[in-house]
């Protein structure tokens, strides 16, 4: 059942061909703490990128290109339609129908911008420097930080949020955190993966109080939306750290 979970897991937050089921989709749905596995798979595989040997600038965008190669668009668009409900000024209910308005909104283009910017710089920033485990520990920390959401919120509605929340337990915390251990130690001898799951996981946490506040509760974008917000800000965390410290 664990590797069953793991697969729909990657399944749902991966393009990789893992043959996705729907038992698989229910074993995963049953354990959302399988989301921190992905981590380490799907922060490995872009961390492989950083050794082509080419231009700075060029792996930059080769980097930029594999989250979405490997990972799809999926969570971006959750990001672009919680930044169109970011910019309403309306009540709960209104935010909600920004997010589900297909139009592209100003702040959608902004967040977009924003995210693809970030990306390339931390790209073209570590290439060459051979730091796959803060990728890794960036990205396993994103995925702590939607397992936050999921342990914190009330779903708005039924739908993807109220399926995997509903499933939440007094194990998917302790089960979560200790998925996301090892990858603190994988800068050795640096605190910059520590930083990059720390900062991943908070964003989940701040992401919830958020949605709670303003959408009256979490839904499938907010999870998105953490996973993108929650990736850019531990690797933009990490390198400063690498880079300081």
């Amino acid at each position: 059942m664990v590797l069953s979970a793991l697969r729909g897991a990657v399944g749902f937050l991966t393009t990789l061909p893992v043959g996705q089921t729907a038992a698989n989709w229910e074993a995963f749905a049953d354990r959302p703490a399988a989301m921190i596995g992905v981590g380490y798979i799907l922060g490995a595989l872009v961390a492989l990128l950083l050794f082509l040997p080419l231009p700075e600038t060029i792996v930059g965008f080769a980097f930029v290109l594999g989250y979405g190669v490997f990972g799809g668009i999926n969570h971006a668009d959750g990001l672009l339609d919680v930044a169109d409900g970011v910019a309403t000024h309306g009540d709960p209910a209104e935010a909600r129908a920004a997010m589900k308005d297909s139009a592209i909104g100003v702040g959608a283009v902004l967040a977009l911008g924003l995210l693809l910017l970030g990306l390339f710089a931390v790209g073209q920033t570590l290439a060459g420097t051979g730091l796959v485990g803060l990728v890794i520990a960036a990205e396993v920390g994103a995925k702590l930080g939607m397992v936050e959401v999921l342990i914190r919120g009330t779903p708005s509605h039924e739908g993807l949020g109220s399926a995997l929340a509903g499933n939440v337990d007094r194990w998917t915390g302790p089960l979560a955190m200790a998925g996301a251990l090892p990858a603190i130690l994988l800068t050795v001898g640096h605190p910059a993966a520590a930083v990059a799951v720390i900062v991943g996981g908070t964003t989940g946490i701040l992401g919830e109080r958020w949605a709670r506040s303003r959408l009256g509760g979490i839904n499938g974008d907010v999870l998105g939306a953490t996973n993108e917000v929650g990736r850019l800000a531990a690797l933009l965390a990490g390198v400063i750290v690498w880079t300081l410290w």
